[in-house]
């Protein structure tokens, strides 16, 4: 059974869960990757630095840290994303943009990291973050066309 989960350790707007996790899995299924359970955990800055510190011994904030608990990339998805509330609502004020879509742009962007695009240099960057425009175009036009 395929399930995404939203857990909530602090709070922040999400709207439309159903429609999003419809839309993560049809992502997926493109990208050729299937779902056995995606977890999204959204919490402070305190908890994702605990959790940078312990687990990849970096001691910064962070938006986001996606853990990939799947065998091989052949394997459905088992992962845990965390994502920092405190730092989707910074970088919404620091990119003048909305923490709707901020906050969808980095659900998106660890999805595409467990569909295996990284992010280290440059070009990489630049292949994701023209992955995560293309992912929130067609996520919030669909859903503008459906009104």
């Amino acid at each position: 059974m395929r399930t995404i989960q939203f857990h909530f350790l602090k709070s922040i707007t999400l709207t439309e869960r159903n429609r999003l996790r419809v839309f993560l899995i049809k992502t997926l299924k493109k990208e050729k990757r299937k779902i056995q359970n995606l977890s999204f955990w959204f919490c402070s800055n305190n908890k994702i630095l605990k959790i940078n510190k312990k687990h990849l011994n970096h001691n910064y904030y962070t938006d986001i840290i996606t853990f990939d608990f799947s065998p091989t990339p052949q394997h459905a998805i088992i992962s845990d994303v965390f994502i920092s509330v405190d730092m989707v609502r910074e970088n919404a004020q620091i990119y003048h943009t909305n923490i709707k879509s901020e906050l969808h742009r980095v659900i998106f962007h660890g999805a595409l990291h467990l569909c295996g695009y990284r992010d280290k240099s440059d070009s990489e960057k630049k292949k994701m973050r023209k992955m995560e425009d293309r992912l929130l175009k067609s996520y919030f036009v669909s859903r503008e066309t459906k009104k």
